[in-house]
């Protein structure tokens, strides 16, 4: 998580920490998903000859190993925060449960998604958007190392240009990679926007949050 290819990195941490803060304290409600590739990813394991299910199981203990990394961050720099999983570990977090999640939320809590769905098979941006649904989230925020959606692979064809905004549908017909097909075409039937953008970018999220065009804000 940050720019390390494996394991932890604590300053980006700590600067997620800090973005996120400066945000909450404009009043918003948030509520965050975090992937556990820097972990563990079960694609890959798959690939190597492990079974799918047991690896995918693997990945969500990862993505609450950087859940936890998150939380600590954030509590270090004055925040409330919970931390629900979708597979129960009691002495660690709370199991979610929607509506005790919506309350953590209206009580300004943080609160942050981990083990992705609780089921192998579905990816990180899946979970994202399952809980923003269940949530009634306003949008998804996608934060990348990219700064939102290009023409084609910007750090593979440096003529790609990014889109500001775009639909749903062209993002089919265009054959773009925004996120999982099953992720994004939640997001579509609900209705649900999303923007990506670049998190490793100090103040990006503030000034998502004060309505500035960062990233690509997919929608309609």
């Amino acid at each position: 998580m940050g720019e390390k290819q494996y394991g932890i990195d604590n300053d980006r941490v700590k600067q997620y920490a800090e973005d996120i803060k400066a945000v909450h304290a404009q009043g918003l409600e948030i509520a965050i998903v975090i992937g556990g590739g820097n972990i563990f990813r079960g694609l890959s394991a798959e690939k190597s000859g492990m079974d799918r299910a047991q690896a995918d199981y693997m990945g969500m203990l990862a993505t609450v190993i950087n859940s936890m990394a998150l939380q600590d961050a954030l509590e270090k720099v004055g925040l409330k925060t919970r931390l629900l999983t979708a597979i129960k570990m009691e002495q660690i977090c709370e199991p979610f449960i929607r509506r005790r999640a919506v309350r953590h939320l209206e009580k300004g809590r943080v609160v942050i998604f981990g083990a992705g769905t609780g089921n192998p098979y579905f990816t990180t941006d899946s979970a994202a958007a399952l809980r923003a649904i269940e949530i009634k989230a306003d949008v998804v925020l996608k934060g990348t190392r990219v700064d939102g959606i290009y023409t084609a692979d910007p750090e593979k064809d440096p003529t790609a240009t990014r889109y500001t905004e775009i639909s749903f549908k062209e993002v089919y017909s265009k054959g773009l990679n925004v996120m999982d097909m099953t992720a994004f075409t939640l997001c579509e039937e609900n209705e649900l926007p999303i923007i990506v953008f670049d998190m490793n970018k100090t103040g990006n999220f503030m000034k998502i949050a004060q309505g500035e065009e960062i990233g690509t804000l997919v929608k309609g």
